[in-house]
C-alpha cells in the first residue's frame, strides 16, 4: 500500500452536503495543487505504466474533447509550455496531443471523466481515472449517468432527473463543484472495486483515513462535452483530530 497524505483540505469535508450539493466554482481556479503533488504525480505515473487499461479509456468520439481539455489545462496550469512542460516537482512532460488523456495524467493531480450527450443522457466516453474511490472504470465506461450511479443508494429517479437537468444546463466559463467524504481503513489512492463487491461503509469512529473528492463539472466551449474533474484528498484521522483539538 502506498501512503500519500495531505496535511490540510481547502474546505470542510465533513460539512453537510446532500446530493447533488452543487456550488459555483471559480473558472480560473478549478485545478488545485497541494502539498501531496509530487507523491500523487509519481503514483499516477506508476499506475499508467503498470495498470494502464484500468485507469485509461477513450472512445473515438472523446478524442476531440480530450484535446480541448488538454489545451485548457495547459492554458491554466502551464501557460508557458506548448510542447513540453516542467512540473513543480521538476519532472519534464512531453505534450502528446495524440494521447491527450494520458498526457493529462502526467500534468495535474485531477482525474478527468468526459461525458457527452447521446440521446437523452450523458455518457462516459473517456477518462483518466488513477484514483477511483471504490468503483471501476471498465464497469462505467460508455454507460449513461443513471447506470453509472446505479449503486449509489441516494441516487433515486428524482436525483437522476435533477442531475441530468444540471448537466444539460452547465455553461462554459461557469463551472460547478461539490465534495464528498468517505472513510477508509487504508490510504491507498487506487481503490477500484466492482459493483458486485460493494464496500462496507465506514465512519469516523472505525476508520483511519478520511478521503474527500473535490468534484468539478465544466462544459468545454467548443465540443460542448461535460468534464467531471476529481481532486482526491486523503488525511489521517489522527491529523484531523489534531487540527480540531490543537494543543
Amino acid at each position: 500500500m502506498t501512503v500519500i497524505l495531505q496535511q490540510a483540505i481547502p474546505y470542510d469535508p465533513r460539512a453537510p452536503n446532500p446530493l447533488p450539493g452543487i456550488k459555483p466554482a471559480d473558472p480560473t481556479n478549478w485545478l488545485h495543487r497541494d502539498d501531496a503533488f509530487a507523491a500523487q504525480m509519481q503514483r499516477r505515473a506508476d499506475l499508467l505504466a503498470e495498470r494502464r487499461s484500468d485507469v485509461l479509456a477513450q472512445s473515438p468520439e472523446a478524442l476531440q474533447p480530450a484535446r480541448e481539455l488538454l489545451e485548457l489545462v495547459l492554458q491554466q496550469a502551464y501557460p508557458d509550455g506548448p510542447s513540453q512542460v516542467v512540473r513543480p516537482d521538476g519532472v519534464r512532460v512531453e505534450i502528446d496531443r495524440d494521447h491527450p488523456l494520458e498526457t493529462l495524467g502526467h500534468l495535474v493531480q485531477e482525474d478527468f471523466c468526459i461525458l457527452q450527450k447521446q440521446g437523452d443522457e450523458h455518457v462516459l466516453t473517456g477518462a483518466i481515472l488513477c484514483f477511483p474511490a471504490s468503483w471501476m472504470l471498465s464497469e462505467k465506461y460508455m454507460r449513461p449517468l443513471i447506470a453509472i450511479h446505479e449503486t449509489v443508494d441516494a441516487y433515486d429517479d428524482n436525483i437522476a432527473r435533477r442531475v441530468q437537468r444540471l448537466f444539460d444546463g452547465i455553461q462554459p466559463d461557469r463551472p460547478l463543484w461539490r465534495f464528498n467524504a468517505l472513510w477508509y481503513h487504508d490510504a491507498e489512492l487506487f481503490q477500484p472495486r466492482s459493483i458486485h463487491h460493494r464496500r462496507e461503509p465506514r465512519d469516523e469512529y472505525s476508520a483511519r483515513y478520511l478521503r474527500s473528492e473535490r468534484q468539478t463539472l465544466l462544459r468545454l466551449p467548443q465540443t460542448k462535452a461535460v468534464i467531471f474533474a476529481i481532486h482526491t484528498y486523503v488525511m489521517s484521522a489522527a491529523r484531523i483530530a489534531e487540527m480540531e483539538n490543537p494543543a
